[in-house]
């Protein structure tokens, strides 16, 4: 059998190392590249057509979600299967949305971890049990995404670059309120932050910036 063909993208130049030493001792495993930004992912994807990518998120220029889209929609025949230290709810969506087949945590065991490269090349979704225990959580979760009609002009007004201040005053409310209807609209969103919360708004079409 041809050995399963695979590309590390991850900008630390000791991690690529590590797992390029990790993965050269394992039968069955042929590392064809290395990829230090998302961009450069995807051209090698396009040049080496490997079968599985093992992709880290945070990346210079291009991050990983990106070019996790751009390679699943360009090459449908390359699995990405995500390997970075982020589990936050929000990373973690984005990412299997974009098309990755898995996603995996840094720490997981290298047995773990040859079996899910298997599993991915193979069509096999796969998730380490934190990441699996956090999705199963957010799916239980209580949810109302309904967002209030004030929340949604401070939202839109994020969107635009505002601060808080300015929002107060565009609204005519104290800079307290701007913050207390944030803190509601991060709930409902299952975000942690003002650019998580556009950006999962404008997603699910919560949020539009019409204007």
């Amino acid at each position: 059998m041809n050995p399963l063909r695979i590309l590390i993208a991850d900008d630390h130049p000791i991690v690529r190392a590590g797992l390029v030493g990790l993965l050269s001792t394992q039968e069955g495993f042929q590392v064809v590249g290395e990829a230090s930004s998302g961009l450069e992912a995807v051209q090698m994807a396009d040049a080496l057509r490997p079968n599985v990518v093992l992709m880290d998120l945070r990346m210079p220029g291009m991050g990983g979600t990106a070019a996790t889209r751009a390679i699943r929609s360009r090459f449908p025949e390359v699995q990405v299967l995500v390997l970075t230290t982020y589990d936050t709810d929000t990373e973690i969506v984005r990412a299997i949305e974009a098309g990755a087949i898995g996603y995996l945590l840094k720490d997981v065991p290298r047995e773990e971890l040859y079996k899910a490269i298997y599993a991915s090349a193979h069509g096999e979704s796969v998730l380490s049990p934190p990441v699996a225990a956090r999705l199963l959580g957010r799916m239980r979760a209580p949810s109302d995404e309904s967002l209030s009609t004030r929340e949604l002009e401070v939202l839109s007004l994020v969107a635009k670059g505002l601060s808080n201040k300015e929002i107060a005053r565009e609204l005519k409310i104290s800079e307290a309120t701007v913050k207390t209807h944030l803190l509601h609209t991060f709930g409902k969103l299952g975000v942690d932050d003002r650019t998580a919360a556009v950006t999962v708004a404008l997603e699910r079409g919560i949020l539009r910036l019409d204007s």
